[in-house]
């Protein structure tokens, strides 16, 4: 005998008139929000195949009326994609190897080690929260000028390696596992450090696997940052590239435009679809305790 799940709708409750109605309403409103995420995407991807008359008919049309092919052969041209790309992973190895080795230890110390005033550590983490990012931009980029790291990508390694967030998230995670494992390897002669990294770290892969992702995003999407820090181009990662390039120039239509766009939102689109499970998975593992 099949036994079937039970979800949070019953089929007795189906055929209340009044759970109808909610569910519709429900669904409505899930998909008016879903039409309201889709939109710019699709504007953005039709748009790479119209021809500059079409983009400023009247009234606008959605479709295209042909494709138009060429216009990703025109804005190759004006933008060298595949060193945009190089340097964007780059950035993300480099945030990705310095951040969650520092994060790591500093959650894994926080949540597993009898450190004094560890309140007082938790507490000063969770109170950066609150802060805005702008107001601490300033002052970050003048140590970093202090620093002589301008112009490097040492500029966004460390700061990587200073995330509250992140080290709230891998310490609650971190919090879920069984203190007497590191107790059992403490008695074997395992040092703190060997408890991490051959313990902690296999333990751990869902939610290192959630920071990977958004350390992808965030590198993939920054533009603003890296026009601040780089003065060299050749230096630039994708998103400042196209925004110095292909965003702020004015001789390059409009079609041309929206065709390069289609192609830097392909790979991040790609990575979240395959890796969403992992998203999801990490979150609520990291949510169970702490």
């Amino acid at each position: 005998m099949r036994i079937e799940e039970r979800s949070i709708l019953s089929s007795f409750d189906y055929k209340k008139k009044s759970v109808w109605i909610g569910y519709s309403i429900m669904l409505l409103a899930l998909a008016a929000l879903a039409v309201t995420m889709l939109y710019p995407f699709g504007t953005t991807i039709f748009s790479s195949f119209k021809t500059k008359e079409e983009i400023f008919t009247f009234p606008p049309s959605f479709l295209p009326q042909q494709l138009e092919w060429s216009n990703y052969k025109e804005g190759l041209q004006y933008v060298n994609l595949a060193k945009g790309f190089a340097n964007t992973f780059l950035l993300f190895a480099g945030n990705a190897v310095f951040s969650l080795i520092i994060i790591g230890l500093a959650s894994f110390s926080l949540s597993q080690m009898k450190l004094p005033v560890r309140k007082g550590f938790i507490l000063f983490f969770m109170s950066t929260l609150m802060i805005p990012s702008a107001t601490y931009l300033i002052p970050n980029f003048l140590n970093l000028k202090s620093l002589g790291l301008i112009d490097s990508y040492w500029a966004f390694w460390l700061p990587a390696a200073a995330n509250a967030f992140n080290i709230m998230l891998l310490k609650s995670f971190f919090d879920g596992i069984h203190k007497e494992l590191f107790d059992a390897a403490r008695i074997d002669g395992a040092s703190e450090v060997r408890c991490f990294f051959q313990m902690a770290i296999p333990l751990s892969i869902p939610v290192f696997s959630t920071l990977l992702i958004f350390a992808f995003t965030s590198t993939w999407n920054d533009w603003y940052w890296p026009s601040l820090v780089l003065t060299t181009q050749d230096k630039y990662p994708i998103a400042s590239m196209v925004y110095r390039n292909i965003i702020e120039s004015s001789i390059i239509p409009w079609n041309i435009k929206f065709s390069v766009l289609t192609i830097i939102m392909i790979p991040p689109l790609i990575f979240f679809l395959i890796f969403q499970k992992n998203i999801m998975h990490g979150l609520n593992l990291s949510g169970i305790k702490g």
